[in-house]
């Protein structure tokens, strides 16, 4: 059952650089002792590219999401969108972030949660509604516009953080393990939802996970993290054609020769962090 019709574009090579790091690395203090969490770590990021970080458990994958967007300070190298070097704490209008975890607002409605960006932004009611009403369409989750967060599953309010974010436009969206909480079904409902939603928008897109299949499903390509100090190992192009299908993809000859080349390397970085 072949998904693949023609291939992806290679991605690495075309487009302009939307978010780059150079030399990127961080450095924590534990107990009077210098702890290095991130070594030389350069990536560029293209037009619309859905990069993939892939690596083990505190390899520092978050840490350089987290410095993509002015959340936490590098100790040294730099970062840039669009050319322009970003400072810590510097907000850009073109990103967006989705967390780990949910974070709906429990005395919120979905469609007060989804909206809440353009409330804040000043949005005209109509252009609110106009937006809201989309998102969730888009979300499958007609019907449940005015139900609180207590009342959903946790791939439903995960589905509204998802929405939330990307009902503000951003150019480029940056999100870090989202779906890591959720079951294996509600994953692949998710991974699906989120691949039909981005092939309409085309964000460029950074995505943190340790989870190989969710890389594979969702890339265009996998920059490999070694085990920490996170240094980029290895990169791996994803030449799978779109639109995807997230279950059928995985039953491929394709997916599982790939999976079967990156896990390789993979493997060898978990064996290091459990024998550290």
């Amino acid at each position: 059952m072949a998904v693949m019709t023609t291939p992806a574009p290679a991605h690495s090579e075309v487009g302009r650089v939307r978010l780059s790091t150079q030399n990127l690395s961080k450095s924590f203090s534990i107990g009077g002792q210098s702890l290095v969490a991130v070594d030389n770590v350069s990536i560029d990021v293209r037009e619309g590219e859905f990069v993939s970080l892939l690596g083990p458990s505190g390899c520092g994958k978050s840490t350089v999401l987290n410095i993509m967007a002015g959340l936490v300070e590098s100790s040294g190298g730099t970062i840039a969108v669009d050319g322009r070097e970003m400072k810590f704490q510097e907000v850009s209008s073109k990103l967006g972030y989705v967390f780990q975890r949910d974070t709906t607002y429990p005395w919120r409605t979905v469609a007060k949660n989804i909206g809440f960006g353009l409330e804040l932004t000043g949005r005209s009611r109509a252009e609110q509604n106009e937006k809201v009403t989309a998102a969730v369409k888009a979300a499958r989750l007609t019907g449940f516009e005015d139900a609180f967060p207590a009342m959903l599953s946790g791939g439903m309010r995960q589905r509204v953080s998802l929405m939330r974010t990307l009902v503000m436009e951003p150019e480029i969206l940056l999100m870090d393990e989202p779906f890591g909480a959720l079951d294996a079904h509600t994953k692949l409902d998710m991974h699906q939802l989120l691949l039909e939603v981005w092939e309409r928008a085309r964000q460029t897109v950074v995505f943190v996970t340790h989870d190989l299949s969710e890389a594979l499903t969702l890339s265009d390509r996998i920059i490999l993290l070694s085990a920490r100090p996170g240094r980029v190992k290895d990169e791996f192009l994803v030449p799978f054609a779109r639109p995807r299908d997230a279950v059928r993809l995985r039953e491929t000859p394709e997916y599982s020769e790939l999976f079967a080349r990156i896990w390789h390397s993979l493997g060898e970085e978990l064996t290091k962090t459990a024998s550290s």
